[in-house]
């Protein structure tokens, strides 16, 4: 307990004596800690501690000791604060730094995080950035002025955690048709990267045979990921096999969907694109068709991160049956194409060379796809003949990226209980 014994009685080193040999003559009262200060150094003053001698110290120390209760080194502490004429007692306050961000801050914050599907900060700043100062959004004035760094530790808070959705992450795929290249767009759009993404096998019965039982797999629907080189305008779709009578016209669909001419078209070396049929399709529609060169794992790069980061990360791994790609590609079509290229910022590189000739990427530039395309020089001269940035800026525009974001979830909503399961924290 914290207090304070205050004696009234012992002024002179006979009375202190017998006190201490064990005849008290004292009167006592409790007290505060501050009032255990102040009777320290009234104690102190009372026998002039300053001009006695060791002994007489000594027995002044032992009588604090025995009614203040303070160890050896908290008397010393308050004995050398006496002689430095400083023994007074403050208050600890601890410093805290205000408060720079609300609740309603980083409830915003969960918002955008969640129907994002948790982009890195960088995007996900520039998303908070683009509500307040594009879309005059005017609850996100002061989140959107927030650092990179500080937007981390807001992800730690026990409020963010109480509301947030947490998410998981990915993984990647390679033959003698094509001219065997890496894409060099030159800063030109239209040099589109494409892959394949597999929606997970069902295990079903084994079935019997003179051999013993072998177990029955029923593959699930596949989705077609394609990504433009320079301005990272992706569009996705979804296919119940690869074979060539349904890749044929998907890739019709998808290159439809692209605002500007394609030049290139670049594969890895899987055989549903390095094929016969692929090939005619595009030397009809005049595209060059390129594959990755072996040993070269960067030549595909760009989609194959794609790959993670916005379809594992939306669809996920579970198993989703073939019947059902026709309902995934009117959502990919529909609305989550729109989403990707207009309402979600992708990372751009900067790349910096050193004297050694060694180049460094710096991901330092985050804008949509959108965005990209408006800051190529004279982009007009890319676009397909009948769209312009007039209908593409309205596109744009329509809402707000939160606004689209909301929408985009709600229709997977629809879409996972279509299918029969519910969007998960992967």
């Amino acid at each position: 307990m914290n207090i304070t014994m205050i004696d009234t009685g012992l002024n002179d080193f006979n009375t202190l004596g017998k006190f201490l040999t064990g005849i008290p003559p004292v009167k006592f009262s409790g007290g505060s800690k501050k009032q255990k200060y102040e009777w320290v150094k009234e104690v102190l003053v009372r026998f002039n501690f300053r001009r006695l001698r060791k002994g007489e110290r000594g027995k002044v120390r032992e009588y604090i000791q025995k009614i203040a209760g303070y160890s050896n080194a908290q008397l010393s502490r308050l004995i050398a604060k006496y002689l430095r004429g400083r023994l007074v007692f403050v208050e600890y306050e601890r410093h805290s730094f205000p408060t720079r961000y609300s609740p309603s801050d980083i409830v915003l914050l969960v918002k955008t995080d969640n129907i994002h599907q948790r982009l890195n900060g960088y995007a996900t700043r520039q998303i908070l950035v683009r509500e307040y100062l594009v879309f005059g959004k005017l609850e996100y004035e002061k989140i959107s002025k927030i650092s990179v760094a500080h937007l981390y530790r807001l992800r730690t808070t026990r409020i963010y955690l109480s509301k947030s959705l947490t998410f998981k992450n990915t993984r990647a795929v390679q033959r003698n048709i094509g001219e065997r290249k890496k894409p060099e767009p030159d800063g030109k759009p239209g040099y589109i990267r494409i892959d394949t993404v597999h929606q997970g096998d069902l295990a079903s019965e084994f079935d019997g045979n003179a051999e013993g039982n072998h177990q029955k797999y029923t593959k699930g629907v596949y989705h077609i990921n394609s990504v433009d080189e320079i301005t990272q305008w992706e569009i996705i779709a979804s296919v119940e096999q690869i074979s060539e009578s349904f890749l044929e016209p998907i890739l019709k669909l998808i290159l439809e969907q692209y605002p500007f001419v394609i030049i290139e078209f670049h594969a890895d070396n899987g055989s549903e694109y390095i094929n016969h049929t692929v090939a005619k399709l595009l030397n009809k529609l005049l595209i060059q068709l390129t594959k990755s060169r072996s040993r070269q794992t960067n030549d595909n790069a760009l989609v194959e991160s794609k790959n993670g980061s916005i379809i594992r990360k939306h669809m996920g791994y579970f198993y989703i049956n073939q019947k059902y790609a026709p309902s995934i590609n009117d959502f990919y079509l529909s609305t989550f194409n729109t989403y990707l290229n207009f309402h979600r910022p992708c990372g751009f590189a900067s790349i910096t060379t050193n004297s050694k000739g060694k180049q460094k990427k710096i991901y330092n530039k985050y804008m949509t796809p959108y965005e990209a395309l408006k800051k190529i020089p004279d982009a007009r001269k890319y676009l397909k003949p009948g769209m312009t940035f007039t209908k593409l800026e309205k596109i744009s525009m329509q809402y707000s990226d939160n606004e689209y974001a909301s929408i985009m979830d709600e229709e997977k909503t629809k879409l996972f209980d279509k299918i029969g399961l519910k969007p998960i924290d992967f």
